[in-house]
């Protein structure tokens, strides 16, 4: 009867170690799909970032003469945010940032404001003038919505955008901003939570 007990202990022990094998193993293989995931939808991002700039490439035509002057380069955004309106009439919120993208781009900014750097970011972001302004997909960006920088621990836990696009925080609202256009391409309500 002896013999029995340490035997039981044995097994016992052997298959809480296979219990914990199998966790680790199950949790690095939810690893590597959360992570397959991740790229998948980065990547799809940055095709729907490239197609709205193929876009905006072809409806730019040939550019107005280049201004350094305030009012002229307002001009200049005035024109070519107006051709892109005509192109994209039609567009609604969430035709970038689709559903799935959304929370994706949701995860990763929740990820930014509780990771290490977390409290520096919610606190840049307190620091911006309180906004509350309605946004429309095409609408000229708010003149009177300061251009609040984002903040780069953010940034960095973002897609990386191509040249002519930027990123911005209106209220809780992460904005997809056309720099050359100065339009709102898209949006996600409720992003900075």
């Amino acid at each position: 009867m002896n013999i029995a007990i340490p035997h039981c202990r044995w097994v016992l022990a052997v298959a809480v170690l296979c219990l914990v094998l199998i966790g680790g193993v199950k949790s690095v293989a939810q690893e590597a799909v959360a992570a397959a995931d991740s790229v998948k939808l980065g990547t799809d991002f940055q095709n729907r970032a490239k197609q709205y700039l193929d876009l905006r490439k072809k409806v730019a035509g040939k550019s107005p003469k280049q201004s350094d002057s305030p009012t002229g380069i307002a001009a200049n955004q005035k024109v070519l945010g107006e051709r892109i309106r005509d192109a994209r009439s039609g567009a609604k919120q969430g035709e970038i940032f689709t559903p799935e993208l959304t929370t994706y781009f949701r995860r990763k900014i929740a990820a930014s404001l509780t990771g290490p750097h977390g409290n520096g970011v919610r606190a840049s972001l307190r620091h911006a003038d309180p906004v509350n302004v309605k946004l429309q997909v095409n609408q000229t960006y708010p003149e009177n919505v300061p251009l609040q920088s984002t903040p780069p621990s953010l940034l960095l836990n973002l897609p990386s955008l191509p040249e002519g696009l930027e990123y911005r925080i209106v209220g809780r609202d992460l904005v997809l901003r056309d720099t050359e256009a100065n339009i709102v391409v898209d949006f996600i309500p409720d992003a900075v939570s």
